[in-house]
């Protein structure tokens, strides 16, 4: 018999799961600025890669690898482990808030891609959610603001590979366990990483304190996203997707503790419209 949810757990626990993502983002930052990001994500892949195989490994086994359409799953961990990257190298140069808020862009880039991809109509509603998204984007990158042009662009070509990641998710939880897609995308995010900084070769070697704050930063990602997952179980998609925008405010106000950086008001004013726009396609979707 399958156990009833509980919907404010699972709102609590997608809260706590924002909070530790705005803190990695924060940490991250802060870690980006010292040394390279491939040597940073290592930690989070190999940490989360552990993590699966020792908890899912003993039980499953084979089943813990064994997938169907073996290319999409590796270009899918491709995806995220080249996103991730995008993350760290936007956050060295961007605010937090900002870089933040503009990834947010990606549910919507996500409904607009479904249409040609997974033949699914984009509604009146659709394009408005778009528009407001956009025009929210346009307002925290727009000329004046004091956005690094290289960071905007990172940035936004985060969302994009997050939008071919999540496409992908959609694709393939079809035909494959949501445990070998666990297990390959922190497998190809440890392979990615660990090659690059193997070629990148390290500059210098992380303090002590560095090397704790280097860990603190994969696990925090990791858990985040056991949070997350846990709270998917609890309570449906339309009730938790608006909580996620939390990210935004988590991420504003550890970017002033952490770098006294606050966004001006016309860039408050584009984190709203994307979070309006996040909110409707995911009030869409619940319709």
């Amino acid at each position: 018999m399958q156990r009833e949810g509980r919907p404010m757990r699972g709102v609590a626990l997608v809260a706590a799961a924002t909070l530790l993502f705005a803190s990695g983002d924060t940490l991250g930052k802060h870690l980006a600025m010292l040394y390279a990001a491939p040597l940073i994500l290592s930690a989070r892949y190999v940490i989360n890669l552990v993590l699966v195989a020792v908890t899912m490994g003993p039980r499953h086994r084979s089943a813990v690898w064994h997938t169907q359409r073996t290319g999409l799953v590796v270009l899918r961990g491709l995806f995220l482990a080249t996103a991730t990257i995008t993350m760290l190298l936007a956050l060295r140069v961007m605010p937090v808030a900002e870089t933040v808020a503009i990834i947010y862009i990606t549910p919507v880039l996500l409904m607009l891609a479904s249409g040609p991809i997974l033949n699914e109509k984009v509604s009146l509603i659709g394009w408005l959610c778009a528009g407001l998204g956009f025009a929210g984007v346009l307002l925290i990158a727009r000329p004046g603001s004091g956005l690094d042009a290289w960071g905007v662009a990172l940035a936004l070509l985060n969302a994009v590979l997050g939008t071919g990641y999540h496409l992908l998710t959609r694709i393939l939880t079809r035909t494959e366990t949501t445990m070998a897609l666990m297990f390959h995308t922190a497998l190809v995010g440890t392979v990615v990483s660990v090659s690059l900084t193997l070629v990148l070769g390290l500059q210098s070697l992380p303090t002590l304190p560095d090397a704790a704050m280097i860990l603190a930063y994969g696990t925090l990602a990791t858990v985040g996203h056991l949070l997350l997952t846990t709270a998917y179980r609890e309570a449906p998609a339309a009730t938790l997707a608006p909580v996620n925008y939390l990210h935004i405010a988590f991420a504003t106000v550890l970017g002033w503790l952490a770098f006294a950086q606050i966004p001006d008001a016309l860039a408050f004013a584009g984190m709203g419209l994307i979070a309006a726009a996040g909110l409707l396609a995911a009030w869409r979707a619940s319709r």
